[in-house]
């Protein structure tokens, strides 16, 4: 059975067909699938669909983050996300990152403040002790720069504490860059993306990362796999991906859904329990 590992059921696209979307993900083998969070007033209704999932399937869990790119809307603290992240079925802090590709007439100085939101999620995931979800677009060396500062990724940091853990989501970086995060520890997903006719380069970065460290995703609604490119994308569509990815190792389809669920359950680890795990407050 397949997971999703980052969809946004929330977004209109979806949420205004829920049941069919529910329907199509059991009948493509969809088992579950990862609600990301992208504002703190649209948390609610992330959290909401996570904890509507049917009995029969398939599961849904949530994160709780503000994403890089949104602007105007409420920041977060520390304690928005640590008090969110405690409530039933969330299960990541994210998306969080950094995203320097509309800059417009601004500098690279000028975004501090999505540097300083990237900060807050860290600290959310160090308190937490769950993983972190980062988007990065056109700012690889300063998200890098910024999670070695912090440091703590994949081991004990120096303030005590469990280590901390994430993935890189839609990946579509450089083979460097895909080599830096995984000596952090990062696990890296790859959406429909990868079965572009133009991304050869991300198909020769997908058969770097071993399979142990891979996730699939779809990003839903965006970046429909082929043959859907350029349609509204669901999770129904994640197997597309899983199929791409088995074509670049050289392995059956079913293997790397095996092997890609069973990563998506190691790292995210409250999935394996339906009820918030106890943690820390202090900030």
């Amino acid at each position: 059975m397949y997971t999703d590992s980052h969809c946004h059921l929330d977004f209109p696209e979806l949420s205004s067909r829920l049941d069919d979307v529910l329907a199509q993900m059991r009948a493509a083998g969809v088992s579950q699938a990862l609600c990301i969070g992208t504002t703190l007033e649209g948390f609610d209704d992330v959290h909401r669909i996570a904890l509507s999932a049917p009995p029969e399937g398939p599961r849904l869990w949530a994160t709780v983050g503000v994403h890089p790119d949104n602007e105007g809307v409420q920041e977060p603290t520390v304690a928005d996300l640590v008090q969110r992240a405690a409530r039933a079925r969330v299960v990541g802090i994210g998306e969080t990152g950094l995203d320097y590709y509309r800059l417009g007439q601004r500098t690279v100085a000028d975004m501090e403040w999505q540097r300083e939101r990237f900060r807050v999620h860290i600290t959310a995931a160090r308190t937490t002790g769950l993983p972190l979800v980062i988007h990065t677009r056109a700012a690889a060396d300063d998200t890098l720069a910024i999670l070695r500062e912090a440091g703590g990724f994949g081991h004990r940091h120096a303030g005590g504490g469990a280590p901390v853990q994430g993935v890189f989501h839609c990946f579509t970086e450089t083979r460097e860059v895909a080599g830096a995060a995984l000596d952090l520890g990062f696990y890296i997903s790859f959406s429909g993306i990868l079965t572009f006719k133009n991304a050869a380069d991300l198909r020769e970065v997908a058969a770097y990362v071993p399979l142990e460290r891979c996730l699939i995703e779809t990003d839903s609604p965006y970046l429909a796999p082929v043959p859907h490119r350029g349609q509204t994308n669901t999770p129904a569509y994640v197997p597309l991906v899983a199929q791409q990815l088995a074509s670049i190792k050289g392995m059956d389809v079913h293997a790397v859904a095996e092997v890609t669920s069973a990563n998506f359950r190691a790292l995210f680890a409250r999935t394996q329990v339906d009820r918030p795990a106890k943690i820390s407050t202090d900030t």
